[in-house]
């Protein structure tokens, strides 16, 4: 099936300036807005009560928030633990909080909507705020390693000024996708950073794609002196891939879509992440990774042998 004709020619790489400058105002905003409003960090990074409960019968989320409201507790995040009728709650204390207190008005709650013969209390844990701060840096290294992996590959698949385009690209997406949690406030969890580094995965696969055509038409071309040459190579190339781009943005998005949609409170956040991730990948596969390369057209050459050699990889 094809949507998009074959012989489509769109100037993106003419307009990269204008994309330049309009991903830099994304990229300011969402910088600003880290800075002075920051991240809502969930109870994984800034600690708080974690309650276990389990009932004799199924029961459905919507009527444990309902619940347990009243007693100040709306906002805390439930899921069902293991099978349908065991349910963990977690809480983030407020200051001089204890988790004794937590515990009693939520067992309290659910002993009014459901009977106390209905409810059993299994466990309650306190999770500290150094188990946050561990948990904050291990997501920040697994995203370091994650670029500097990527940095390494794309230069021995293609050239170092690729590399640098698809890890300029990467940084794009993740920076405007914590800066749209930081504007709507949603909360900043584990699941939400294993959502960030799918997004590093999917990106990456599209600017690849995207790469890989740029490469079989510059050896194609054999015209590599003039940077206009380059730019007008690039901009066929992207054309060329743009039908493969955007029925996968699509095909996944629709995916998504549904999870955000019927998913439940426990992944919405999660969900929320890969569809801006998605979102924003596609449009950085076209119009910040391969213009980076291009602007840096002439600085990392490869000599003779090294193109060659580049161009015979699979």
């Amino acid at each position: 099936m094809q949507l998009i004709r074959s012989d489509i020619h769109i100037d993106f790489i003419g307009r990269r300036k204008l994309a330049m400058i309009f991903s830099a105002v994304l990229i300011l905003l969402s910088l600003g807005t880290l800075a002075f409003k920051g991240l809502n960090f969930g109870i994984d990074f800034t600690g708080g009560t974690l309650v276990e409960v389990k009932f004799e019968k199924a029961v459905s989320i919507a009527d444990i928030r309902a619940s347990i409201s009243p007693k100040g507790y709306g906002n805390a995040v439930i899921q069902e633990f293991g099978s349908p009728e065991e349910i963990l709650i977690r809480v983030q204390n407020k200051e001089g909080e204890k988790s004794s207190t937590i515990s009693t008005a939520i067992l309290d709650g659910l002993n009014e909507k459901f009977t106390a013969d209905a409810v059993e209390m299994r466990r309650v844990e306190f999770v500290g705020p150094q188990v946050g701060e561990e948990l904050t840096q291990a997501g920040i290294m697994a995203v370091l390693i994650a670029m500097l992996a990527i940095l390494v590959y794309v230069t021995f698949r293609f050239e170092f000024r690729f590399a640098l385009g698809a890890d300029a690209a990467l940084l794009h997406d993740i920076t405007i996708v914590m800066g749209l949690f930081a504007i709507t406030g949603k909360e900043f969890t584990l699941p939400v950073i294993a959502a960030l580094l799918t997004v590093i995965g999917y990106s990456l696969n599209d600017t690849i794609v995207v790469f890989d055509r740029i490469r079989e038409n510059f050896a194609a071309n054999r015209k590599r002196k003039n940077p206009e040459d380059e730019s007008i190579v690039t901009n066929v190339s992207v054309n060329q891939t743009l039908s493969r781009t955007l029925m996968t943005s699509f095909t996944t998005l629709l995916v998504v879509f549904a999870l955000f949609l019927l998913g439940g409170e426990v992944i919405h956040d999660f969900a929320f992440a890969l569809i801006s991730g998605i979102v924003v990948g596609t449009y950085s596969s076209i119009y910040i990774a391969s213009p980076v390369m291009l602007s840096l057209a002439g600085r990392f050459q490869p000599s003779d042998e090294e193109t060659r050699e580049m161009e015979a990889r699979p």
